[in-house]
């Protein structure tokens, strides 16, 4: 699992990097004398680019291979970040969130897909979980960390730190990392017809209604943690932060165990609304704070069933339909954030946005069960709906590790 570790340190890299941003708004507009809210365009830029920009250059790149995908990517990215870090100016440090949101957007997919490469699918789970587990330990762990240096010697540190991770991660991956035998990463017109697949296009609009609910709320859970008593505001976002570390390690064993990942998508859908449904009920800290660890639990813990039925499509089809998700993942994310902002707005209190994102995810479970029964009137006595069947153990025809040893 090592190699697969490596994967999660870039994960690592990239969820620092994305989820920080805002905690350095301030100090970015008073070096360059502008708004926040202008700086606040940072972050939107980053998410674009990719959402959007990410599938354009993971399949400018796909010739390439995997291998060599994931260490121009991590290259860039990690690059991006050191311009950023040197940058003279809001435009230059916008243009170098271009890159290093549209370099994230290569990364988080291609890693995914070599995770389950390397592992087999005999352990899938696990490693996807793995590598989820380095994007979610960015928000607990990460973040703080950065921010905690930015707060003594300025908000270029916390860029460089995350530079440093990234050169890390790519210093060990382009050590460690096998060549793999793999047929091209998918074109855009193979990407495109992704989405023809009934199957695919369900998980994607799950995974685009499910963000808009979780990472949406999560822009404003500060003024909700306020409106409901819950004491510092900080305590709640490492509870939900430490929810989402272990929803996301822990749900991988339990799906190589248990490999039905349509169910397990479907009860934690049903557990994030129902919790984010009692937050917007709940006062004070002892009844927000369990329900803030589900919160980011099941938030979490999401991405890996909705990636392994994903893949279970085989080896370019499903790095096309991993691509498709990752970029719901962020665009859902983004237009959560706006709609709350809109909502609050227009007059709606703080303490109600949970009950409205309660709202969003029982419509991610609502696709996600009609695509489901679908699948079952289509397939009759078929494995279940949304889970696949996993394709037996050893190595794929299609794709593979070189000499792979047996435990990667």
């Amino acid at each position: 699992m090592l190699r697969v570790i490596l994967l999660a340190l870039g994960a690592l890299a990239v969820g620092t990097d994305a989820y920080m941003t805002a905690g350095l708004l301030p100090q970015i507009s008073g070096e360059f004398r502008g708004s926040t809210a202008a700086a606040g365009q940072l972050v939107t830029v980053f998410a674009v680019s990719y959402a959007l920009l990410g599938p354009l250059a993971q399949a400018a790149l796909g010739r390439l291979g995997v291998r060599r995908v994931l260490l121009v990517s991590l290259a860039a990215f990690t690059l991006a970040n050191a311009a950023g870090a040197a940058a003279p100016d809001a435009v230059s440090l916008a243009g170098t969130r271009v890159v290093a949101g549209a370099a994230a957007g290569v990364f988080m997919p291609t890693a995914a897909a070599a995770a389950s490469l390397l592992a087999g699918p005999e352990r899938r789970g696990r490693a996807l979980a793995v590598v989820l587990g380095g994007l979610s330990c960015g928000t607990v762990l990460g973040v703080p960390v950065g921010l905690l240096l930015a707060g003594h010697t300025g908000w270029r540190s916390a860029l460089w730190l995350v530079t440093g991770i990234g050169a890390a991660a790519h210093l060990g991956a382009s050590l460690l990392l096998p060549p793999m035998d793999s047929a091209p990463l998918p074109s855009l017109a193979e990407r495109a017809a992704q989405l023809k697949d009934r199957r695919t296009s369900v998980a994607v609009l799950t995974t685009f209604c499910q963000t808009v609910a979780s990472l949406g709320l999560y822009t404003y859970l500060l003024p909700v943690l306020d409106a409901a008593g819950a004491g510092p505001g900080g305590a709640g976002l490492w509870v939900w932060g430490l929810g989402g570390v272990l929803g996301s390690f822990a749900v991988g064993p339990l799906l190589d165990r248990v490999p039905r990942p349509g169910l397990l998508t479907g009860l934690l859908l049903s557990a994030l609304a129902l919790a984010l449904a009692a937050i917007g009920l709940a006062r004070g800290p002892w009844w927000l704070w369990p329900l803030l660890a589900v919160w980011g639990a099941a938030g979490w813990a999401f991405v890996v069933p909705q990636q392994h039925r994903l893949l279970a499509a085989g080896p370019a089809r499903g790095a096309a339909a991993l691509a498709l998700n990752s970029s719901a993942t962020y665009l859902g994310g983004s237009a959560g954030a706006a709609l709350g902002g809109a909502a609050l707005a227009a007059g709606l209190a703080p303490h109600d946005l949970p009950l409205a994102a309660s709202g969003c995810a029982v419509v991610a479970l609502a696709v996600h069960l009609a695509g489901a029964g679908r699948g079952a009137r289509r397939h009759g006595a078929q494995p279940p709906p949304g889970c696949p069947a996993v394709p037996p153990p050893g190595p794929s025809s299609a794709v593979r590790p070189r000499n792979r040893s047996p435990d990667p």
